[in-house]
């Protein structure tokens, strides 16, 4: 038994990359790091474990359904979006890194106390997709976060420019496994919560999008609301002159959508429409991270008009259109928006 065990014991992989000695290494790279991007990134994943731990219990704890209200969105609120907004919020707040949150659940910006200010202002969507919650599709959250450029009392025009700006992005899919997406703007690296040590793992290292992909994610329920731009950008990749036709995938969750997409490669979707002229995706905590995600990975994301880390929000829940994956994909998608 005991020679079982040491077996066991030797046949361990211990030198395992976790994602605090994975963000310490990039650190210790960094002559002018002072550790508190860091601590900053340590309280964003403690908040997406409880997120996580939180979804896999919903069941069993009654955190199914709606709480009766909706959004600033217009979107009704359902027990979780709740949970995850005051988990982010709280763990952010006790940081004490962050001197600005926007959340999507909130109306306003979510300010910190004077004395408590720090040098980051994080935008956050605390759990995207839960419309699919009752049905157990996968959800996720996103953030972005932004260096603060001065020392003065916090407002919300420092957040109020081209997410070209932005430090770090990321995203955490609750899927069969969770697992989080980074990128500050070094590559893009994919970490797997492994529940028998509490830790994220380094599992997809450097991931990079394909050239060119065989699916294309949109919700076809709008196609009579297309311009005819996008209604013929579709019908190519169902009828192509030559080739096999693409393979259609929609979750309606953007973080699947668009994790599908960067593990397989091809394109996703969301574009302006006749009914969401100005597109629905929002852009500090939805269309901005994906897009840093996706172009240090390899790939493109655009508006349909400009590269949608150029654009500059008019105010924190500006929406934009979406369009990103594989950049051969896009860029056939842009020569139908000439």
């Amino acid at each position: 038994m005991a020679s079982e065990t040491l077996a066991k014991l030797e046949s361990m992989n211990t030198d395992t990359m976790t994602v605090a000695r994975f963000v310490l290494e990039e650190q210790k790279a960094n002559p002018h790091a002072t550790g508190s991007f860091t601590i900053l990134l340590q309280s964003i994943l403690t908040a997406i474990k409880a997120v996580s731990q939180a979804v896999r219990r919903a069941g069993f704890a009654q955190l199914h359904g709606k709480v009766g209200v909706t959004n600033v969105q217009g979107e009704e609120v359902a027990k979780l979006d709740v949970l995850a907004n005051d988990m982010f919020v709280n763990m952010l707040k006790s940081s004490f890194e962050v001197g600005l949150m926007i959340s999507e659940e909130d109306e306003s910006v979510i300010e910190v106390d004077l004395k408590h200010q720090g040098r980051y202002i994080v935008c956050f969507d605390p759990l995207d997709g839960s419309s699919n919650i009752d049905c157990l599709v996968s959800i996720g959250s996103i953030f972005s976060i932004f260096k603060r450029e001065t020392a003065d009392p916090v407002n919300q025009n420092e957040v109020l420019k081209p997410g070209s700006t932005m430090i770090a992005a990321g995203y955490a899919l609750y899927g069969n496994a969770t697992m989080v997406v980074l990128t500050s703007g070094n590559g893009v690296n994919g970490f797997t919560l492994d529940p028998s040590i509490g830790e994220f793992i380094l599992t997809n290292p450097n991931i990079q999008i394909k050239p060119k992909g065989k699916i294309f994610s949109i919700n076809e329920g709008y196609a009579a609301f297309w311009e005819e731009s996008v209604t013929k950008y579709i019908h190519k990749c169902k009828f192509p002159e030559s080739g096999s036709p693409m393979n259609a995938r929609y979750v309606g969750s953007m973080v699947a959508d668009v994790h599908r997409t960067l593990v397989y490669g091809g394109i996703f979707l969301y574009p302006a429409n006749k009914k969401s002229p100005k597109g629905k995706l929002r852009y500090l905590y939805e269309a901005a991270p994906m897009a840093f995600i996706i172009e240090q990975a390899g790939g493109k994301a655009t508006t349909g008009k400009k590269r949608i880390l150029d654009v500059v929000p008019e105010n924190i829940h500006d929406r934009v259109p979406v369009v990103l994956g594989s950049t051969q994909d896009v860029d056939e998608y842009l020569s139908f928006c000439v």
